[in-house]
């Protein structure tokens, strides 16, 4: 009966298009669909008397308490103010390069995205930051918001990313399993510590790449991007952009490495980096004077409310998966996938491609609760490597947060950008992003070693 549990899943997707919240979505489908089958007699109930265990299981993860204090650190340094100021000194360094100030925007992006890791917060601050100016100064509108928005989901690749924290957690359940399968007892394990050191130079990978598609439209549309205009105080404060520069970027810096190089040193695991980094966030804003009683209310609520989101999404993620199992789905898909013509290549393919579609109506997170326990056991099993598949898996993760219709970037930036600028100028805007994303990827792929050679060294 796999072909209810494929029913279930195409019923799912209809439910998220009309608008129900994700994780009642998923749970209260997984329920009905339960409930019809035990009554025809084609689902054992049974196998909703696991599911107090799974809930105990996530409730006693020690992995996933990395998540509220990545978010609570994302948001203490978003409300600190510390990316205006990096936006300003790294715009006037780079004012005189054709295309600068775009470049300052990706830069900027990669250094909130190592400090923060939430996309949303950095989209909505980059928007409200550096869109006025860059529209001001000339930039072509499709061309200011796709930079925000691709600088903005460099939070999904970039070490801490709440991504990554997430993924690491299921693929290493799902290496066990696939492990476990194969006869292995004794089963290796990858950690959240694993991927973020695997991602940073596919990380740097896409930095780079972005930069080098501004600095190529800059020279053959320059229209599209002009020089920034020189004046008498704009003279005034490059005088003191030095200090101003170190002001602004240092404590920034030493928190990311403060977290990452305690995780990378083995000093930490990143649960116990992710509380370093909410402690240095606090510590920041405070010494920046950005910290009073209503802004730490308004730091933890908004921690709260995407914790609990996520969480929320968890458990009924959960129980899709453990409907979806009682219906043989997951052992359809795991055959599917092995009796592929062209081995590997193409099973990889293809799950990269339906993973890459899904993107474009459901979020990062339900595919990654969802989707891959389902699909990641199989393709372990064909010898491919769990750290290598986890940051191919973010990568295409990255490119949901910016394709239409319902790319989150999308709705973040437009929720913040003024009335001049159409909708339609977003979307052509972050094509060319998604593009290079879709190349790095392939670059990923065809060179496995950005992703696992550094690993391998440490």
């Amino acid at each position: 009966m796999a072909w209810l549990g494929f029913l279930m899943f195409i019923a799912v997707v209809i439910v998220l298009l009309a608008g129900y919240p994700v994780a009642f979505s998923l749970a209260g489908t997984a329920l009905i669909f339960a409930c019809i089958g035990s009554l025809a007699g084609v689902f054992d109930p049974v196998f909703l008397d696991t599911m107090p265990n799974r809930i105990y299981g996530i409730m006693n993860n020690v992995t996933l308490i990395a998540v509220p204090l990545f978010v609570f650190m994302g948001v203490t340094l978003e409300r600190a103010q510390i990316a205006e100021d990096l936006l300003e000194s790294l715009s006037m360094l780079m004012g005189r390069i054709r295309g600068g100030l775009g470049i300052a925007v990706i830069l900027v992006g990669m250094l909130m995205a190592a400090s923060t890791g939430i996309v949303g917060a950095t989209v909505v601050t980059m928007g409200l930051i550096s869109l006025p100016t860059m529209l001001k100064r000339g930039y072509k509108p499709s061309i200011a918001t796709g930079t925000i928005t691709a600088a903005g989901t460099l939070g999904q690749i970039i070490p801490p990313s709440i991504i990554l924290v997430l993924l690491g957690d299921v693929l290493s359940s799902a290496y066990q399993q696939a492990q476990l399968q194969q006869g292995v007892f004794r089963p290796e394990t990858i950690s959240v510590g694993d991927l973020f050191i695997g991602a940073l130079l596919p990380g740097f990978l896409l930095v780079g790449l972005y930069i080098s598609y501004l600095l190529i439209v800059a020279q053959l549309r320059p229209a599209t991007m002009p020089t920034w205009q020189e004046t008498a105080n704009t003279r005034n404060s490059q005088a003191n952009l030095l200090p101003q520069i170190l002001r602004a970027l240092l404590p920034a810096l030493c928190l990311i490495l403060a977290v990452l190089g305690s995780i990378i040193m083995g000093i930490a695991t990143p649960t116990e980096a992710a509380a370093i980094g909410a402690l240095g966030a606090l510590l920041l804003a405070a010494l920046r004077r950005q910290l009073n009683r209503q802004r730490l209310f308004e730091i933890t609520t908004s921690t709260a409310r995407f914790t609990s989101m996520v969480f929320l999404i968890l458990i009924g993620a959960s129980m899709f998966s453990l409907v979806f199992r009682g219906y043989g789905g997951d052992i359809a898909i795991q055959n599917f996938l092995l009796q592929l013509p062209g081995g590997v290549p193409t099973a990889l393919i293809t799950v990269m491609a339906v993973m890459f579609l899904m993107g474009f109506v459901l979020d990062f997170i339900e595919i990654t609760f969802v989707v891959v326990p389902i699909v990641g056991p199989a393709l372990l099993m064909m010898g491919i490597d769990p750290i290598w598949l986890g940051i191919m898996i973010a990568i295409n993760l990255q490119t949901s947060f910016l394709t239409p219709p319902f790319g989150f970037a999308l709705f973040y930036l437009r929720g913040v950008t003024p009335p001049e600028v159409q909708t339609i100028q977003i979307y052509k805007g972050v094509i060319p992003f998604v593009l290079i994303q879709l190349f790095a990827l392939m670059l990923i792929a065809l060179w496995p070693g950005l992703a696992t050679w550094l690993p391998a060294q440490l």
